[in-house]
């Protein structure tokens, strides 16, 4: 899996957003506290706005909340809204592949791939990451023999 900036930052600002709650906090709060520079955070907040992920005000007591709450906002929610889709091969969805010859399982081993993605980030959600108590299942992966070996 390859996350881009856009995704680290839009999972980043949504966990601030909770934290601050049932307050609404500012952009620029959101930007000093997690180092991302101001308009990239007012240009990711404007995606997950018309995701429907969160509210926003403006004016000087305005600001960014949930739109929904925080236990029902998954990872994958986020990553989809300023993403796309979770996993797709040179931007073909995992299904539609259709390989030949000795590679022609390979589409499989695409969903497969989506399968454990998802199972993964469908199941933290935001509330998870700002209490910092991620799911069990989830959990005992990072506990993994080689689990925080590089590639």
């Amino acid at each position: 899996m390859h996350l881009t900036a856009t995704g680290d930052y839009a999972l980043r600002a949504v966990a601030e957003i909770a934290a601050a709650a049932p307050k609404h906090i500012k952009a620029e709060r959101i930007a000093r506290v997690q180092g991302i520079p101001l308009k990239f955070v007012e240009n990711i907040l404007t995606t997950l706005k018309h995701a429907g992920i969160v509210n926003a005000m403006r004016g000087p007591s305005g600001g960014y909340w949930l739109a929904r709450p925080a236990d029902d906002i998954t990872l994958a929610d986020i990553i989809r809204a300023v993403e796309g889709p979770l996993a797709n091969v040179r931007g073909t969805r995992p299904e539609r592949l259709k390989y030949g010859g000795a590679a022609s399982s390979l589409s499989d081993v695409w969903i497969a791939v989506r399968v454990n993605l998802r199972g993964v980030l469908e199941a933290v959600t935001i509330d998870h990451l700002v209490k910092g108590k991620l799911p069990a299942p989830v959990s005992q992966l990072t506990h993994r023999a080689g689990a925080r070996r590089p590639h």
